[in-house]
């Protein structure tokens, strides 16, 4: 196996070290014959520099760089012809990322399975998923709990079949070709479950709505 282990940062810990050398061993094996260990150390640290910074616990940095590097490495993949597997790709964002993009990337892959592929993003991410939007959900029978605020990158835009936006305004990416739908729903930031309902329920229709445009069928 090629030895993906680069010069250890000054700033990692030693476990952090480890931990993030055994996500590349991870991520090396499941990208093998698509990318190499050059391309994949780059994305995974790249992509825990974009969580460092914002006060995240230190312990869990490695897991969401994996996380998030594995999502832009099946995006990469996708954009460069490397994965066609006839899924629609719906990309939803909002300012955030940690409520009302969060609940529609939940309700998509609890009504469309394995039959379509959602993701999210934030232009300016938060730090954890708003609770009363994981709550709201919950009452619905889906787990958002697991997820987390995250920011958008080029390759997972240009990978998407639908962006929907909500509320980022100009900061939301545009690249030609690629169908986008601005959805206008007020921000569930700082409500309570009885105020996020409606518009979790509103979310809910536009997203059923969607998949029916994408002849996706609904569980």
């Amino acid at each position: 196996m090629t030895d993906i282990r680069r010069t250890p940062r000054p700033d990692l810990s030693v476990d952090q070290r480890l931990a993030l050398r055994t996500a590349a061993t991870r991520l090396a094996a499941e990208f093998d014959g698509t990318y190499g260990a050059e391309t994949i150390e780059r994305f995974l640290h790249s992509s825990y520099d974009q969580f460092a910074t914002d006060g995240r616990i230190p312990h869990y940095l490695p897991l969401l760089a994996e996380r998030f590097a594995r999502q832009r490495l099946h995006a990469l993949a996708r954009v460069e012809g490397h994965h066609r597997d006839g899924r629609p790709v719906v990309l939803f964002l909002c300012t955030h990322n940690a409520g009302r993009s969060q609940m529609a990337l939940g309700f998509l892959a609890h009504l469309a399975g394995e039959r379509a592929v959602a993701w999210s993003g934030g232009s300016e991410p938060g730090i954890e998923i708003n609770p009363a939007a994981v709550a709201a959900m919950a009452e619905r029978g889906i787990d958002i709990s697991e997820e987390f605020p995250k920011p958008w990158t080029d390759e997972v835009v240009r990978a998407a079949d639908v962006v929907v936006t909500m509320g980022c305004g100009d900061a939301c990416p545009v690249f030609p070709g690629t169908r986008y739908e601005n959805w206008d729903l007020a921000d569930p930031a700082g409500l309570g479950v009885d105020d996020v309902r409606p518009i979790r329920d509103e979310i809910e229709r536009r997203v059923r709505r969607l998949l029916d445009e994408l002849n996706v069928p609904t569980r």
